[in-house]
């Protein structure tokens, strides 16, 4: 009984520092009665959590707050720059790159062309891109916690291999060809994960949220009980292969009528040579082909995130690259949406991503953080 009580009281005192650090992080300053209050511990028991977290160099006092009548109560701030994670992306033809602080702010983000290629010049001008990164913002290696990396495709529970990417056209490859040659910890994830990790940063656990993503290939990603779902085979969130219109369009998995094959960003960007910003240039501009081309897409894309809001019955987030223009073209997907709706007049359900290009390199670096906030 002894043991278990011991290991007990330990949770419980882990479980109490990481809610007096977060409560911390959350805002620029925090006053002691403000912070006893937030955490919901006695201040004796906060007051241990923080001098613990001062000594880690993780909180730091910033002088008091003025008196309302008492003592001056002291004010605590995080040390926000204490750590530092890595995030990368990998795509078929980009290479996208982050620096996020402890509190899981983008600090710095470039994103730079570079086709994919199976070998070791590429493995090394990812370290070298890491490097660059952090002798960009001065940050020392000691800081550095570890470097996540984005990809496209499914990996297997341990993280040790590259089960399938059709996007990189591999299967069954081990991911210490990407990380070789980086000199830190390197986690791994798949790229809609990771984008639905740095949406979901920030929401009021146990919420349960779905974010879709509609880049290059639809995917998507499900958080409940203020955790990521991965399902039996690691393919939950593959809302891309949902069937849409059976023995609609072909899908490059080789069946037809697959979301993806309505709603990826290439549908729209196949219109514009490529390019994505120029098919919604040519919106602003008013082109009644690219209009019309937006209004059919809008709505299987309406379809799809109905169906997700009966399934799951929460917020859908939708981001990806078509997903960061949805706050200026998006009106007439609420108003489809709000059409299909059965048991609600309205699509407030439905949220924009925060983030365009960056998200699924920073949910790549959010894992380290996370797993060093765990560790405390």
């Amino acid at each position: 009984m002894m043991t278990k009580s011991g290991a007990s009281n330990r949770d419980v005192k882990k479980i109490n520092r990481i809610r007096t650090m977060r409560s911390i992080f959350d805002c620029d300053r925090i006053s002691q009665p403000e912070l006893a209050a937030k955490v919901g511990n006695s201040w004796p028991t906060v007051l241990q959590n923080v001098k613990e977290l001062m000594e880690m160099g993780l909180v730091q006092e910033v002088g008091t707050f003025e008196s309302t009548g008492g003592r001056k109560a002291k004010a605590f701030a995080p040390v926000r720059n204490a750590r530092y994670a890595v995030g990368l992306e990998i795509t078929q033809n980009h290479i996208g790159a982050v620096l996020a602080d402890l509190s899981g702010e983008l600090v710095r983000f470039e994103r730079k062309k570079r086709p994919f290629e199976r070998s070791d010049t590429y493995a090394a001008m990812l370290a070298e891109l890491v490097q660059s990164l952090l002798a960009k913002e001065d940050c020392p290696p000691e800081k550095v916690l570890g470097v996540g990396i984005s990809l496209p495709g499914i990996l297997d529970r341990d993280e040790q291999t590259l089960v399938y990417s059709h996007a990189l056209g591999l299967r069954n490859v081990p991911v210490e060809e990407f990380s070789r040659h980086i000199p830190f910890p390197c986690r791994f994830i798949n790229d809609a994960n990771a984008a639905g990790l740095a949406e979901f940063r920030g929401q009021q656990s146990p919420r349960s949220v779905v974010y879709l993503s509609l880049s290059n290939s639809v995917g998507g990603s499900i958080f409940t009980g203020g955790s990521l779902y991965g399902g039996e085979h690691l393919r939950a969130g593959e809302f891309g292969h949902m069937t849409l219109v059976p023995d609609g369009r072909p899908c490059y998995c080789g069946k037809r009528g697959c979301l993806d094959a309505y709603c990826s960003a290439k549908v729209l960007s196949d219109r514009t040579d490529g390019n994505l910003a120029l098919f919604f240039d040519g919106l602003r501009a008013g082109n009644p082909d690219l209009q019309a081309a937006w209004n059919e897409y809008l709505s299987y894309l309406a379809v799809a995130v109905n169906n997700l809001r009966m399934i799951f019955d929460c917020d859908v987030i939708v981001g990806g690259y078509v997903g960061g223009f949805l706050s200026e073209f998006g009106a007439p997907l609420r108003e489809l949406l709000a059409q299909h709706n059965t048991f609600e007049p309205d699509s407030g359900y439905l949220k924009c991503s925060r983030y365009k290009l960056e998200s699924s390199a920073l949910g790549a670096a959010l894992v380290h953080i996370e797993a060093f906030i765990q560790s405390l």
